[in-house]
């Protein structure tokens, strides 16, 4: 087994910090533009506040900070400057966040195209020396050395940013800003463009305070549904309501975790609000989310004792097998399908629809636990890792593993389901070569035709090692075999 890098432990995946639910709001013309006006000149506010925040760069402290919530507070209200202030940090911090990742990136990419053009073209890859493999060809090793002086000068410019605390943040989106160049292929007009660009600039979000009056004093929703915010001071003449206050027409009524909302805000806990318009659906909604308490992991013993569901992912489908607590599969194995092609939000209906068919199968099933492959595909698209293989570069790169595994995750906790996290590795190996055969062989040992074998050994493969795994824990170190006696000393006389 050598060069085979060790198992890393399998661990119970800790459940949801925070939660978030959304719902509609049927406002009126009159509200409509109410919240048009609010959200323009709070996002405006953000704007400038984000310009600040970024010419302050690293030497930013909570002394400059106060500066910039006095500042706002005279524009706005103490409140509002706060949502804005935290908002602006909080931006800043993920852009900064995503600059150190694109670092590290480069430095990677560029330490792997130089140990590669080190070596002599068509030289195979030794891994117990750690040698990469060379370049196929002396075209394509020409064509890496020009990649390699442009990663190079682009690493200066991304170094020269980050030493010098500059962030590239693009209030409303930086695609929605480049289709701006490209009406006609977009299918828009500049009317159209431009309400989609102040949608997305507005800045209606307040954080909420525990301990206030339905747990937020900015946006407050009340235990009946009813929507109201608090104004800017410029815009105090248009309040309908005492002490400055819009309250709108439409009530709001929250489908989801509806009761758990309103535990909340009748006991006054902090929750959150964001109001956001929709401009290509014309409509509004307002969105509620607030933090959980932190609930102990359940150990890895109690998530398998009813058993578990062995989860493999594939680009257009979930292969999922139970297994009995001894690692044996139970029943036929199942497979819940979803496209991955087309806009985003099909791609994110399609991955949630796939995720409730297997939570329903998991508790029809009676096993407590979901074991799923703990993939990173962080660095899977890198063109050295996989050379010429586009298409499988295209396959990994839209693999949206960060995103079903928090979605799992999330919904599983609603049913009281534990997630496993399984490492992967060698798992296709030991399925095909150890259970793919028994499995797909009848009485007698006829093989089932070919078109019938739809067995998913990598799902069997890593449920059964997670199996394996908690037996050698419960009992500790294996027999010994008649060849380990050998080399022990006790071999049998006569």
């Amino acid at each position: 087994m050598g060069g085979l890098r060790e198992l890393a432990a399998s661990f119970v995946v800790p459940g949801p910090a925070g939660v978030a639910i959304r719902d509609r709001l049927r406002v009126s013309d009159a509200d409509a533009a109410v919240l048009t006006k609010v959200g323009v000149y709070l996002g405006s506010l953000a704007a400038g506040d984000l310009a600040e925040r970024s010419r302050q760069g690293p030497a930013h402290d909570a002394a400059s900070w106060a500066v910039r919530k006095r500042s706002l507070t005279g524009r706005s209200s103490a409140r509002w400057a706060g949502s804005i202030t935290k908002a602006t940090h909080d931006q800043w911090a993920l852009a900064r966040g995503g600059q150190a990742a694109h670092l590290a990136w480069l430095r990677r990419q560029i330490a792997s195209i130089e140990a590669r053009l080190a070596r002599p073209l068509g030289a195979k890859a030794d891994k117990r020396d750690g040698l990469v493999r060379g370049y196929a060809s002396r075209g394509e090793w020409h064509a890496k050395s020009r990649r390699l002086q442009t990663l190079k000068a682009r690493l200066v410019v991304v170094e020269a940013d980050w030493a010098a605390g500059r962030v590239r943040v693009v209030r409303g989106g930086k695609r929605l800003a480049n289709t701006r160049h490209h009406l006609a292929a977009a299918g828009l007009d500049e009317q159209a463009w431009r309400m989609r660009w102040r949608a997305e600039r507005m800045f209606l979000a307040a954080d909420g305070e525990s301990g206030k009056r339905f747990g937020n004093e900015t946006i407050r929703v009340s235990d009946t549904g009813q929507v109201s915010l608090k104004l800017p001071a410029p815009l105090a003449r248009l309040a309908n309501a005492p002490h400055g206050r819009y309250v709108l027409d439409a009530p709001v009524a929250f489908r989801h975790r509806c009761q758990e909302w309103l535990d909340r805000i009748t006991a006054n806990r902090a929750v959150a609000y964001r109001i956001h318009h929709d401009v290509v659906r014309g409509r509004w909604y307002v969105t509620a989310s607030w933090q959980r308490a932190a609930t102990p992991v359940l150990p890895l013993e109690a998530a398998l004792v009813r058993g578990v569901v062995g989860v493999d992912m594939n680009d257009d489908h979930l292969a999922a097998w139970h297994l009995d607590v001894h690692g044996n599969p139970v029943g036929e194995p199942q497979r819940f399908f979803y496209d991955l092609t087309g806009t985003a939000q099909h791609r994110d209906a399609q991955i949630r629809h796939a995720l409730s068919r297997l939570l329903h199968h998991t508790r029809r099933c009676g096993a407590g636990a979901i074991a799923i492959e703990d993939l990173d595909f962080s660095d899977g698209t890198s063109r050295e890792k996989h050379g010429r293989n586009k298409r499988f570069r295209r396959l990994i790169s839209r693999f949206p593993t960060a995103k079903l595994k928090a979605r799992l995750v999330s919904m599983a906790a609603e049913q009281d389901i534990a997630v496993v996290a399984v490492d992967p590795a060698y798992t296709s190996r030991w399925g095909a070569q150890h259970w793919q055969q028994p499995l797909t062989t009848l009485e007698g040992g006829q093989r089932l035709p070919r078109p019938e074998r739809q067995v998913d050994s990598p799902g069997e493969g890593f449920g059964r090692h997670l199996a394996a795994q908690e037996r050698r824990r419960r009992e500790g170190r294996p027999r010994d075999r008649s060849c380990q006696r050998r080399r022990r000393g006790h071999r049998r006389q006569g």
